[in-house]
């Protein structure tokens, strides 16, 4: 971002980066600790993010403790026990208190037989619809069309943001005590997932302001697609019967969707909604996710009666469970005054080794921007000096601040491009293995001199710079820990280690940008496992 003029910096208590579900809620709980708040999103704040678009199903567990017990011992054990069995807990009584309070805000809940409402469900634009109002009602200032490019800090820790408006080119700096980074993971697509562009700038800018990253091995998770579109509603195959080439079942109603990867190293695949079969079925898979159909509806595929063509698309942290780490209740990261939500934080503590999948990740989303809110309202009120009394100075560096004598200009695209084709591709990123994902991570090592070049001074060429440095700093994570993790353990696989080893029943912490460094965090219920296995650690 160019740094020749000064920008006039806006003050507040609370600047929430991202305006997904995480982000509203966000910014909803600390304007209700009474803290001023400005929400700052890349899109527009009821639109942007992947739930906007279409459903999504929540964690909803009735209050019973045998039940919830039931489901918390079984993620913990699906996790590979890299979860918190108090954390899981902390998220089904969260749930239930915001699902009440979106009831309140007039949101409609059908309802059974008995008149019981059934909030297992969101419908995605209706909800966010609902949550921007919410927002604005509360008093926050909204900055749409606004990404942030950079974070500001000093010895006290992060203290504000700086970033563009797409529309009008305008640079703007926001300085707060506190910043929750919301922003959504990486999805390492161009074009991302119906929505909004997914790739990573929240979690460059923590890390360049030095905060650290958990989980990101585990971030190997692939979404079925319709060939020609982004959409990753794979909830829908479900209602689906997948064929070969030749026309021929192979799976039926297949909802773990494991076995597309293996179906797709021997030919062509493909899907029919069949199995929705009636008027009323196929009417309740439009309302729920509309945007499912809408590549299909515009190539001109009926999806209840044809076949059309299957792809996996790569939803890296966006689906896995990487991101930044949690230090505390608050979903504080180990910077002073930074606080991390939804997709950008990592979700081990409740999710463990493996994705969230929906119901687990949208219920995370509203719970950590609910706790993050909260947290950082009580942080920033607490302050004995006002963010605009503070020695600030960006942190960002990387696709960002190069000066105008760089011996080359850094062309986005290509570099991006270069990116995908070592993180995208099945044969590296699903099926690992040591040599072939080393080989890629020093590849993508070589692209480091690239973030170096002359930055195009157009929004979009600023914008397109920033968004590439993040998805090479993610993927050289991704990869790093891949590496660390000698073993196979939910979302990690390295076919050299196809067991998971009980001694490395911890999480892999990475910090850094340019050199990555290592450490290993204990996690409680480490010994757990080795009671269950009968593996001495």
């Amino acid at each position: 971002m160019p740094r020749e003029k000064e920008q006039s910096a806006t003050t507040t208590d609370v600047l929430v980066l991202g305006g997904g579900p995480a982000g509203a809620w966000a910014a909803w709980s600390a304007a209700l600790q009474g803290a001023k708040v400005i929400l700052a999103d890349k899109g527009y704040l009821g639109t942007s993010g992947a739930t906007a678009p279409g459903g999504t199903t929540l964690l909803v567990i009735p209050p019973v403790a045998e039940l919830r017990e039931q489901a918390v011992q079984e993620r913990l054990k699906a996790g590979g026990y890299l979860s918190e069995n108090c954390w899981i807990h902390r998220v089904l009584d969260q749930v239930e208190h915001n699902l009440a309070r979106i009831a309140d805000w007039g949101y409609y809940f059908p309802e059974d037989e008995d008149g019981k409402p059934l909030r297992t469900h969101l419908h995605g634009p209706e909800y966010m619809k609902l949550m921007r109002g919410v927002v604005r009602k509360a008093g926050v200032k909204i900055l749409d069309q606004s990404p942030a490019l950079e974070l500001l800090h000093d010895e006290h820790g992060v203290g504000g943001a700086r970033g563009i408006n797409r529309l009008t080119g305008e640079a703007w700096e926001v300085r707060a005590n506190a910043v929750i980074i919301a922003t959504g993971g990486c999805a390492f697509l161009s074009k991302g997932l119906g929505c909004n562009v997914l790739t990573g700038e929240g979690l460059l800018m923590s890390a360049e302001a030095g905060a650290e990253l958990s989980g990101m091995e585990f971030s190997r998770q692939y979404a079925p697609s319709f060939a020609e579109g982004t959409v990753t509603r794979g909830r829908m195959l479900a209602w689906a019967t997948l064929y070969d080439a030749a026309g021929q079942p192979l799976h039926r109603g297949d909802r773990t969707f494991g076995s597309i990867p293996e179906l797709m190293l021997t030919g062509p695949v493909y899907a029919c909604l069949d199995l929705a079969d009636t008027p009323e079925k196929r009417a309740f898979l439009r309302s729920a996710h509309p945007i499912f159909f809408m590549p299909l509806e515009r190539a001109g595929i009926d999806p209840f009666t044809e076949k059309f063509p299957l792809t996996l698309r790569y939803e890296g942290t966006m689906r896995g469970t990487g991101g930044l780490r949690l230090t505390g209740d608050a979903c504080e990261t180990t910077v002073p005054g930074l606080y991390a939500a939804g997709d950008a934080a990592s979700r081990e503590k409740v999710t463990g080794a493996i994705s969230g999948g929906g119901a687990y990740n949208a219920s995370w989303a509203m719970c950590s921007g609910t706790w993050a809110g909260e947290g950082a309202a009580r942080y920033a009120l607490a302050q004995g000096r006002a963010a605009e009394s503070r020695r600030l100075r960006p942190a960002g560096r990387y696709g960002l601040a190069a000066g105008e004598d760089a011996p080359h200009t850094l062309e986005a695209a290509a570099l991006t491009a270069a990116v995908q084709r070592e993180i995208l591709p099945l044969r590296i990123n699903y099926f690992r293995s040591e040599p072939v994902v080393a080989a890629a991570l020093q590849r993508l090592d070589g692209l480091m001199p690239e973030l170096g070049g002359r930055i195009p001074a157009s929004v979009q060429g600023i914008v397109k710079a920033r968004e590439a440095a993040a998805m090479l700093a993610a993927a050289r994570w991704i990869y790093t820990a891949a590496l660390a993790r000698k073993e196979s353990r939910g979302l990690q696989r390295l076919a050299e280690y196809p067991r998971l080893d009980p001694a490395q029943t911890h999480r892999l912490i990475l910090s850094g940008i340019g050199r990555i460094a290592l450490s290993a965090e204990a996690v409680p219920h480490a010994r757990e496992l080795r009671h269950t296995e009968g593996v001495a650690l």
